[in-house]
């Protein structure tokens, strides 16, 4: 039996290992267009998180600026998530170490001036799901066949939609689409949305950058993720191949989580301190 102050300071909360409940699978393709790629993936069954970034700025600086967002926030995940529970203040603290460390190079190093990267980053954790975003890359999730957008572009062109300016059907042909009114790495500080939502057995979530969402419409995905729902590499290959098919203009990126079992946590403080008592 653990001393009542060791549960009060190190037991409070042990983080779930999610392998086999949640299956994951990233890929990301340079296009047909460009000549290197700017966007980075990072992923973990156990842990359960997910990360993409889209890197912008002059010469290969948007490469530097993602894969800095990347391996920055999923260190500090992995360290956190071993022995705390997910929160908001957890997330924050992610995003914005790694908005500094980004900043703090695009300023000492001309090369690097004006980088900066979109984000999602989406932790699972007590069948719910913790989804942050910076800028115009997305997250949908599809439950029982249909496809919803969870997270709204952060874009010029979504303010647009929102005034009023534009309808959704004049936004697929605009020529602003890659105007983000919000990056991590360009200011010193940044603005993160975070929500969280409600997770259902079945469930598949997508985590994409624009190399997609720009190129395929929702229902072109939804039709691709309900014809393979069985097999998650084939439909992560699949929406490769459409955005490629359609031009392949950008760099892709996909991430897909499959929900195949609930994970409620029992492993609380108050569970804890109760078998303690016992």
């Amino acid at each position: 039996m653990l001393p009542l102050n060791a549960l009060l300071t190190h037991g409070l909360v042990t983080n779930m290992n999610l392998s086999g409940v949640l299956e994951i699978v990233r890929l990301t393709d340079v296009g047909l267009q460009r000549d290197h790629n700017e966007d980075a993936v990072a992923s973990d069954e156990a842990m359960g998180f997910v990360v993409l970034a889209d890197g912008m700025g002059g010469y290969r600086a948007g490469e530097v600026a993602s894969e800095m967002a990347v391996l920055s926030i999923t260190a500090e995940l992995m360290e956190c998530l071993a022995s705390h529970q997910p929160e908001a203040q957890l997330i924050y603290d992610a995003v914005n170490n790694a908005n500094e460390v980004i900043y703090s190079v695009s300023q000492s190093q001309p090369q690097c001036a004006g980088m900066g990267t979109t984000l999602v980053v989406g932790v699972f954790f007590n069948n719910k799901l913790f989804v942050g975003h910076i800028g115009d890359s997305r997250m949908y999730r599809l439950r029982d066949q249909v496809l919803s957008q969870i997270t709204e572009d952060h874009s010029v062109l979504q303010e647009q939609i929102k005034a009023g300016l534009i309808t959704q059907e004049q936004a697929k042909h605009a020529n602003n689409k890659n105007l983000v009114t919000r990056a991590l790495g360009i200011d010193l500080e940044v603005e993160l949305e975070l929500k969280v939502y409600d997770v259902k057995v079945g469930d598949i979530y997508l985590v994409c950058s624009d190399g997609l969402s720009d190129l395929a419409d929702d229902d072109a995905i939804q039709s691709v993720l309900n014809k393979l729902t069985s097999d998650m590499n084939a439909a992560a290959q699949a929406l490769v191949q459409l955005a490629n098919d359609n031009g392949g203009k950008d760099n892709i990126s996909v991430i897909l989580v499959k929900v195949k079992e609930s994970f409620e946590c029992t492993k609380t403080w108050h569970n804890n301190f109760f078998n303690w008592l016992k």
